[in-house]
């Protein structure tokens, strides 16, 4: 029992220090805040509702119905119960929610959330030349871009007032890429065959940070793409009988290798993006080092060790994931308790690893440069 309360204790205290640095009150006037607004560009990692009023399809289309913002309390437009993780980097610097990009008559003040889910780095026509299929609704990289140029066009009065505003804000690019090899592998593609496209996919990231540093930015995160060995639909999709196939934690060690390897070529991509442009803040976000930190540490945020690769909502069997049953479809449900679960539909995580990964991005160093971290965050 005395084990018990204490294990009760921690994991309220890790809770209460996760709320307190992630959505304490701070004065609205502050002017230590080096961050005046966030612009987003992406797929359902970061879309908070763009793909919604797009008017979803396949997939996607159960995202504006119920379960689906459960947490919330109504659907959002999210891909997940609750908040994502772009809601609490913008509530942590005192902003108000991001709005979506094609919300008619929203304030675009604390910036604009381009992040369309399905999104890809690579362009439509390219996959589909190469014999991968997606979504009609995906919206590329590029057309995000474009979004952004129109807005821009629309907004400033001149390039002295856009290169003011961009001076004072955040891009978020990405993570981007997961989708490129998602529906590849879905459809049958080796992990080899694959790491031949990552240069591309790497290449498309980096000429979108390019290109805004042009336009003025000079505060940038590019993140990286998450372990998806540690994934339902993965550890579903591609189960095996053989024990050596999967890590101590149980994820699948081929498909960690292969976003490692992509994360890696990201990596240095973004060191050279940072020696012909020192006077930008450019910050490498690790969305791997950052779950695989939040599996290690699961039992003290209150996430049940028996539900680590269980997903919250699907249609049962032993990741609660079915490719051909989506949660929000027939037939599908979803748990009582998404906080107690890392993975909400089996693709997507629920708000409260969100939560976590945000807090470790901004206070635990999985940003790094951690001192540019700091500095952008302290307000």
């Amino acid at each position: 029992m005395a084990a018990a309360a204490e294990l009760s204790s921690l994991r309220a205290t890790a809770l209460a220090v996760l709320l307190l640095a992630l959505v304490v009150e701070r004065p609205a006037t502050s002017t230590a805040c080096s961050v005046s607004a966030i612009y987003s560009f992406g797929d359902s990692i970061a879309d908070t509702g763009n793909l919604l009023r797009e008017g979803p399809v396949g997939t996607f289309a159960s995202i504006g119905t119920y379960p689906y913002g459960q947490t919330l309390r109504r659907p959002t437009g999210r891909c997940s119960d609750g908040l994502l993780i772009i809601d609490y980097l913008a509530m942590a610097l005192n902003l108000s929610l991001v709005s979506p990009y094609l919300e008619k008559g929203a304030s675009f003040e604390s910036g604009v959330n381009f992040a369309v889910a399905g999104a890809t780095a690579l362009d439509r026509t390219y996959l589909l030349q190469s014999g991968i299929m997606m979504p009609p609704a995906s919206v590329p990289l590029s057309s995000q871009l474009d979004w952004f140029r129109s807005h821009l066009h629309s907004t400033c009065s001149s390039q002295q007032d856009c290169e003011k505003k961009l001076a004072g804000a955040l891009f978020l690019v990405g993570e981007i890429g997961g989708n490129d090899y998602n529906y590849a592998f879905f459809q049958g593609r080796s992990i080899e065959a694959m790491k031949t496209y990552v240069p591309q996919v790497v290449r498309s990231i980096m000429d979108i940070a390019k290109e805004v540093i042009e336009l003025g930015a000079t505060k940038i995160i590019i993140p990286g793409n998450f372990p998806i060995g540690c994934s339902p639909s993965y550890l579903s999709l591609f189960s095996t009988a053989t024990s050596g196939n999967y890590d101590k934690r149980g994820c699948l060690k081929s498909y960690n290798s292969f976003a490692m390897y992509h994360n890696d070529q990201l990596h240095v991509a973004i060191d050279d993006l940072r020696k012909v442009n020192s006077d930008v803040s450019i910050i490498y976000a690790d969305y791997y080092g950052a779950f695989m930190h939040l599996l290690q540490k699961a039992y003290l945020l209150g996430f049940k060790e028996s539900l680590l690769f269980k997903a919250c909502c699907g249609a049962g069997g032993k990741y609660n994931f079915d490719m051909n049953l989506m949660c929000g479809a027939v037939g599908t449900s979803a748990c009582t308790n998404p906080a107690s679960h890392i993975s909400w539909d089996g693709i997507h995580l629920t708000q409260q690893a969100y939560k976590a990964i945000a807090l470790s991005l901004i206070m635990e160093g999985f940003a790094q440069p951690a001192d540019i971290v700091q500095k952008i965050w302290r307000c």
